[in-house]
């Protein structure tokens, strides 16, 4: 069998779609597998180090700058040429696109040639490209049931999940005594994505600098775009936390924390899920479509997670969601009854097995 992936931009695209590669590694011996990615994007560095074959077109998304944009309207057709003479060399079965603006003329070629197509949405309220894309697309797999009336162009939309719980189920669990955390003592994890978020590190300094975690210790994730040395000056307290810019193995760090605070990017909050921890999410207010929010609102409603919205924000009312956490083993045991709701679904291989279907439907006419 032979597919190409596409997927680009951050890691929130990326690792869903390497997800997606390993499963169908896992079932097809004779896989050829070829991704399709920006030049000068996350995707350029992380999928050539996992010895996957590359290749790379150049193209931007668009903004509010008209040059920039009238010469990214030439480079998606110059990509579109590339995209042909990939395609008819390499005769992919399906091509998967997995977010972000490259998949575009990916998908786009891909539907010229008569070739299958399939595109996994991980936000509750798709982005433009997934979008747009879905005209071309023969199968949407979605995480969130609420994705589904956002693609009536599409042929066939199915509801999948998140390829990042399947991976959480796997996880290698990190030691936090090497980190320095007592063996016994609740572990509280936060987290606000790769990069971090000042406005949120605002909002988390009074939390901090308060007596209200004296009872469990604490790992900030600050994030690789944040000064940790400024902010770590900024705090005053005795308690016991640790501050680190990133964390690589972040499931296995999830899979030994008690309660975990978190953004509400799609692939976090599912490996969260998976693990079945208890969390608080806290939705970025400063993201396209304001999905975050509609993920965790989603998530909320089926009683999988807290929700508090970062506006409203105080450290009392974060302490005593803490407490309740760590605590209250009924509340905890109920939401983890409803995220495993979820784990059953397992999502890489439900979208493993629908695009088989797809591609031996249309083998068989």
């Amino acid at each position: 069998m032979n597919i190409i992936v596409s997927a680009g931009g951050s890691g929130g695209h990326i690792y869903p779609a390497l997800a997606i590669i390993d499963e169908f590694k896992r079932h097809e011996k004779d896989l050829n597998v070829l991704y399709i990615g920006t030049h000068n994007r996350m995707e350029n560095d992380i999928v050539p180090q996992k010895n996957i074959p590359y290749e790379s077109i150049e193209i931007y998304g668009f903004t509010k700058n008209i040059k920039r944009d009238i010469k990214n309207l030439f480079l998606i057709r110059k990509a579109e040429k590339k995209c042909m003479q990939i395609m008819k060399k390499f005769k992919p079965d399906i091509v998967i696109g997995v977010g972000g603006y490259v998949t575009y003329p990916v998908l786009k070629t891909a539907k010229k040639l008569g070739i299958k197509t399939f595109i996994h949405e991980q936000n509750s309220r798709p982005g433009k490209v997934n979008y747009l894309a879905s005209r071309y697309a023969d199968l949407v797999g979605v995480t969130f049931k609420s994705s589904i009336p956002y693609f009536k162009k599409a042929k066939k939309v199915v509801y999948t999940g998140h390829p990042s719980l399947d991976g959480a189920l796997k996880v290698k669990k990190e030691d936090k005594t090497k980190l320095g955390f007592h063996p016994t003592k609740k572990l509280v994890l936060y987290v606000a994505g790769s990069l971090g978020s000042s406005s949120l590190n605002q909002k988390m300094l009074d939390f901090l600098n308060s007596d209200l975690h004296d009872s469990y210790e604490i790992l900030y994730i600050v994030g690789s775009n944040v000064n940790m040395d400024q902010f770590k000056k900024q705090v005053q307290s005795k308690a016991m936390i640790q501050f680190v810019p990133y964390f690589d193995n972040l499931p296995g760090i999830i899979a030994e924390s008690d309660v975990v605070i978190s953004r509400a990017g799609a692939g976090t909050l599912f490996e969260i899920m998976g693990l079945l921890k208890p969390s608080i999410i806290i939705p970025s207010p400063n993201v396209a479509n304001n999905h975050q929010y509609y993920n965790a609102k989603e998530l909320e409603e089926n009683a999988c997670i807290v929700m508090l919205e970062e506006q409203n924000l105080t450290k009392e009312q974060l302490a005593t969601t803490i407490q309740e956490l760590l605590n209250n083993q009924q509340m905890v045991e109920k939401l983890q009854q409803n995220m495993q709701k979820y784990k059953e679904i397992l999502p890489s291989q439900k979208i493993y097995t629908e695009i088989k279907k797809l591609i031996s439907t249309s083998q068989t006419k």
